[in-house]
């Protein structure tokens, strides 16, 4: 889908509640600007970052009309790519190729070796754009101190505008490219620094935290380089202005601990605390020396959970397990229990091993050494900080279904929640789809509050266990009105994505408010199964109360399968920083 669409009003089904007015959805997600050569490597992580967006304007009164937009982020990569016509596969080599065992090691040399010399030509050859920072920013979107914040691992996050999602350049914890001068201290230096090691330690998670209480944005930056891992904690400086109270900005501190380079994808923040999620999973360019892939996961390696306060990365305090690969985390929380004393919880989806890494690639993943069946499922860690041990009080899981792109309300992250929300499949799981993304036909509400305290009454097995046995067709014909599970399943052949919870205003129950998703009906398709110029999506909305649908809109066009998205309400649209310069190109 290269195609990208001013505001354009949609139709609609249904009612759209007045807490729409005014605010936007946009998700974020990989759509390749170069794809003219078909029989390349390709992986679901690669592709430069498209943001699509709904956004619902107000008209006359308490009326209406929703928007779709898209747009792609113009990064330094995609605009030095446009302006060098020649080009016929990305400048960035593709996921695939780095880990696929059958990649020889010339293969992968020659395809960084031609990144490198392509970043170094973009400075002589007289083009307005040159590659400064190599992040295609396709994973995600936040939404921080009057910032909308696209982001990905790579590189910095990069603002953009709302609700156009024009881009206005790359954020450094301080102020992004693009916006008015300010009185910032000269003392800092943001993410990052100078030289080689302070590039790499620009690259900021693609899921950075945001305290709905404080206001902080928290982030780490894994590197190639050791320590390894650093961490930086963001105030919001508009806080500071309304005289909330805020702390000093901490930028690129070491977390101590991590012993060589990691693939790591997110982490956990709780009101208190920080997990840092050391999987055996490495990213290391220095494996080709060995005759090894650049990603490689070690199925008798260790699972680490690192924890620290949020402000004290050198208290740092590691926690072992099995091997697993979590690449989303959904809530993390503060507990003091009478007998345990403080500790802290985590919601994750844990799978057993990184096969979903090479299955969104089209590669056939490592044989499984330990033999364990291929599961993703939403898993309760206990962390317990009081003994001097550590030791994990509790690790299972809280269903046996598939669960992944996980979703927990905003404005209640970092609490105790009783609800969450993610992604399922009635057939298959998230870590058995060769080929690409697992056709996601569910989304699962989850009383994690109710699961959680049956199983601390009556604890599964550790690591093997589960709470609920029961598989989603067995849950799908429950008529249980306090069934602990509930699931929206779509109609044959349409697939939806990651949704977004959106609050009821003066709400009675936490789960009053209603679930965004973009959905695609795949009869459209063509018979070799791609998508025909004029075949369009549609963003439903999900009572999340009742798990039934209750508004359609039809958008002009198709969205792309794609990642994480983000509501931005109206104060978030209204109340941005000012911008003197867009990007073009």
């Amino acid at each position: 889908m290269h195609n990208t669409c001013p505001p354009t009003p949609c139709r609609y089904t249904g009612d759209i509640p007045e807490e729409f007015n005014g605010g936007q959805y946009v998700r974020n997600g990989g759509n390749p600007s170069m794809n003219h050569e078909y029989g390349r490597d390709v992986h679901w992580f690669d592709g430069d970052g498209m943001l699509s967006g709904v956004f619902f304007r107000k008209v006359k009164g308490k009326a209406v009309q929703p928007e779709f937009v898209n747009n792609y982020v113009l990064t330094d990569i995609l605009l030095a790519s446009r302006a060098n016509p020649k080009l016929r596969v990305p400048i960035l080599p593709s996921v695939t190729t780095l880990i696929n065992p059958s990649s020889s090691i010339f293969k992968i040399a020659y395809a960084i070796c031609r990144a490198i010399l392509l970043v170094l030509w973009s400075y002589v050859n007289g083009s307005k754009w040159s590659i400064k920072k190599i992040s295609v920013a396709n994973t995600g979107i936040i939404y921080h101190s009057g910032r909308a914040l696209a982001t990905c691992e790579s590189g910095p996050p990069m603002r953009v505008t709302l609700p156009e999602l024009d881009t206005v350049g790359w954020f450094n914890g301080l102020r992004a490219e693009g916006e008015p001068e300010d009185s910032i201290s000269p003392s800092l230096t943001g993410f990052g620094g100078p030289g080689f090691t302070g590039f790499l330690k620009k690259w900021t998670t693609g899921h950075p935290k945001v305290d709905p209480i404080s206001r902080e944005l928290i982030v780490y930056h894994s590197t190639f380089a050791q320590p390894f891992v650093h961490y930086s904690v963001v105030p919001d400086l508009r806080a500071q202005e309304a005289s909330l109270e805020q702390s000093e900005p901490l930028f690129n501190l070491p977390v101590p601990g991590v012993k060589s380079a990691k693939m790591m994808h997110d982490f956990g923040v709780s009101r208190q605390h920080t997990i840092i999620i050391d999987l055996p999973l490495s990213l290391d360019p220095l494996n080709l020396a060995y005759n090894k892939p650049v990603i490689e996961y070690d199925f008798y390696g260790r699972t680490r959970f690192g924890i620290f306060p949020r402000r004290k990365p050198d208290q740092v305090r590691w926690f072992e397990t099995e091997p697993c690969c979590i690449l989303h985390t959904v809530n993390s929380w503060d507990d003091r229990i009478t007998d345990k004393g403080a500790t802290v919880n985590l919601l994750a989806c844990r799978m057993t091993s990184a096969a979903i890494v090479f299955n969104t690639g089209n590669i056939r993943p490592p044989p499984n050494l330990r033999n364990i069946e291929e599961e993703c499922r939403l898993y309760y860690f206990q962390f317990g900080l009081s003994q001097a041990e550590n030791i994990i009080s509790h690790q299972w899981a809280l269903s046996v279904i598939s669960f992944e792109f996980p979703h927990v309300p905003q404005h209640l992250a970092m609490s105790a929640t009783q609800y969450v929300y993610g992604c399922s499949t009635s057939k298959g799981t998230f870590s058995t789809a060769l080929g690409g993304a697992t056709k996601i036909d569910c989304l699962a509400k989850l009383d994690v509050k109710a699961l959680i305290s049956k199983g601390l009454r009556s604890p599964p097995r550790s690591v093997t266990g589960s709470v609920d046995s029961r598989s989603i067709q067995e849950i799908l014909t429950s008529n249980d009105p306090d069934d602990p599970i509930k699931i929206f399943q779509t109609p044959s052949g349409w697939y939806l994505q990651e949704c977004c919870f959106v609050p009821r205003t003066n709400g009675v129950s936490e789960d009053d408010g209603w679930l965004l998703t973009f959905v695609f009906d795949e009869s459209q398709l063509d018979e070799d199964g791609f998508a025909p110029v004029g075949s369009k999506s549609e963003l439903w909305m999900i009572d999340a109360k009742t798990m039934r649908m209750v508004t359609r809109i039809y958008l002009p066009q198709r969205v792309p399968y794609g990642l994480h998205g983000w509501w931005f309400s109206e104060d978030d649209v209204c109340n941005q920083r000012a911008v003197e310069t867009c990007r073009s190109g």
